[in-house]
């Protein structure tokens, strides 16, 4: 099996960094687990609901017997990016590692879902252009800003209107919204098990499970 990833342009790779091929192939993996390898991409404000609709999916995926695992954007920043900060530029790279992370999991079979901000339309079609066609799904969590900041769960809205958090999406960085996600989740008349729900049944419609 040939490297998964292509050398584009921009980037810099050595010439004494030489892609192992495995011995065990991805689509070992693939039959394996008995599903159809995919990232779920959760977009959306923060406060819209993404990290709890997300780990709804991810409970009804464990009980169909499927493989998945759940990179959260807070969590991420604990360990792998915790040396970002919030700027555009850092931003735009936590969401590249992030892309490159989801990538390792859909080459070993798993359903990945993936809870973050994301605000840059560019940035999340970038991680799409990573994978291979049908391996990324835009799930745009949408939830309006009054409904977000009303819950306000961390108290990070209140922080970023009196100054206190520069850089915060949807006050003073610019959210760009899916135009056309492939599963777009409006979550003000839904409840948490309701907008699951619909995400699992995208996923057996579209025969990934």
């Amino acid at each position: 099996m040939n490297s998964p990833y292509i050398n584009k342009e921009n980037e810099s790779v050595s010439d004494d960094v030489v892609w192992h091929n495995s011995t065990v192939t991805h689509d070992d993996r693939i039959k394996q687990k008995n599903q159809k390898p995919v990232v779920l991409w959760f977009t959306g404000l923060s406060g819209s609901g993404k990290s709890t609709v997300a780990n709804a999916v991810e409970s009804k995926l464990l009980s169909l017997g499927k493989h998945s695992y759940l990179l959260d954007g807070d969590n991420v920043r604990h360990g792998l990016n915790k040396d970002l900060g919030f700027s555009d530029t850092d931003r735009v790279e936590n969401i590249r590692r992030i892309g490159e992370v989801a990538k390792l999991f859909v080459d070993a079979g798993s359903i990945v879902l993936t809870a973050f901000i994301s605000p840059f339309i560019a940035d999340r079609r970038q991680v799409r252009e990573l994978l291979a066609d049908g391996q990324f799904l835009e799930v745009f969590i949408d939830t309006p800003l009054a409904i977000c900041e009303q819950r306000d769960p961390k108290g990070l809205y209140k922080k970023a209107r009196a100054g206190e958090i520069k850089h915060f999406t949807g006050i003073d960085s610019e959210y760009q919204a899916p135009i056309n996600a492939d599963i777009h989740v409006a979550t003000v008349n839904q409840s948490i098990e309701e907008c699951a729900e619909q995400i699992v049944s995208a996923l057996i419609k579209k025969e990934y499970i």
